[in-house]
């Protein structure tokens, strides 16, 4: 019986697709150097991109349950928050790629074209992935055993285990998947750990295709003529369900999108809705300063212009000529606005 729990994916080469994100979404991020060549060349490399990332996260509250630097790649599991994947991932390598190239006098890219996103089921990856991520520098020989691992600075394993501390890190959201208290819980996860040394690399949570993701091409033939109806999409790791609504919503969101452009719904047309529903003029919605009604509309504004009409918090900050950082944090101010006051785009103001 093929066991449909696992990751489905093409294993023929497709046209490049769109992210696929959402507040609350969880991701498993692989960021590797180009050409396989080495994006941490020391400690004082790896700092600055540990400096850089837990900054970020913080600022934008995005969660982060797992993580490791290999020399040549990066792992991150982690969970968006109302600032998109994308200008996380944006502000973190551009900042740090700039940095890196400025410190060793050197030009060019230094990570390959595109980071590798993967949203996940939660259940029943969270604890795999975790594990996963934290065995990596041990499967590339960082570390000589686990009691190593337990100290090892630049992976989220030894923050768990109270060896590091991260303010960032979510240590508490793993832990409680262990027990109620804190030296049993990690305990077990140690052991859980432990026990996934024997596996080795687990390609159905990072790579591989539909074939082997299934069992081989004698499973796939098994399939024909049965009523199993597979998803298959590598930007996902779940079950055909999860996978089935995961890309329903992608797709109703751009259906959300090409409805706004094809109507020409553009920003100059968003500020006149926001005037209208908050009933403002127009002028007061662009205008300057930290007035609450001005810093609401505002917030409405970013809010909607990125999640419906698909702006850029970049294009944002140059149209609205404010700080990027400013946008970001306005989005998220939006947000709970427009849930707490049940705002709507197209309907009248409730």
């Amino acid at each position: 019986m093929v066991d449909f729990n696992i990751r489905f994916c093409y294993a023929l080469k497709m046209p490049r697709k769109a992210r696929l994100d959402a507040p609350g979404a969880l991701h498993h991020i692989i960021i590797r150097g180009i050409g396989r060549r080495k994006i941490f060349w020391d400690d004082t490399d790896r700092d600055n991109f540990l400096q850089r990332l837990g900054g970020i996260l913080t600022e934008t509250r995005t969660a982060c349950y797992g993580w490791a630097f290999i020399p040549n790649h990066v792992h991150i599991l982690l969970r968006t928050g109302l600032t998109p994947l994308a200008t996380v991932m944006r502000r973190l390598l551009t900042g740090y790629a700039m940095g890196f190239n400025r410190r060793h006098r050197r030009h060019g890219h230094l990570f390959q074209n595109r980071y590798k996103s993967i949203l996940c089921q939660e259940d029943p990856y969270l604890l795999e992935l975790v594990r996963y991520i934290h065995l990596n520098p041990l499967r590339a020989k960082l570390v000589s055993d686990l009691k190593q691992l337990d100290r090892f600075r630049y992976c989220g394993h030894s923050v768990i285990m109270g060896k590091r501390s991260n303010a960032w890190q979510d240590v508490d959201y793993v832990l409680r998947r262990y027990g109620d208290k804190v030296n049993e819980a990690r305990r077990r996860y140690q052991q859980y750990v432990q026990t996934g040394i024997a596996r080795g690399r687990r390609p159905d949570l990072v790579g591989g295709g539909l074939v082997r993701s299934i069992g081989g091409w004698s499973a796939v033939k098994a399939l024909r003529g049965a009523d199993a109806r597979m998803k298959g999409d590598e930007r996902i790791l779940g079950n055909g369900d999860f996978v089935k609504q995961v890309l329903e919503a992608g797709n109703e969101k751009l259906e959300r999108r090409y409805f706004y452009q094809a109507r020409g719904y553009d920003l100059n047309w968003l500020v006149n809705r926001v005037a209208q529903v908050l009933g403002m003029d127009r002028q007061d919605v662009l205008r300057a300063g930290k007035y609450v009604k001005t810093v609401n509309a505002r917030s409405v504004l970013c809010y909607w212009a990125t999640r419906e009409l698909g702006i850029s918090t970049v294009q944002l900050a140059t149209q609205l000529k404010l700080a990027q950082s400013t946008v970001s944090q306005s989005v998220l101010r939006g947000e709970k606005i427009v849930s707490k006051n049940g705002l709507n785009l197209l309907k009248n103001r409730k």
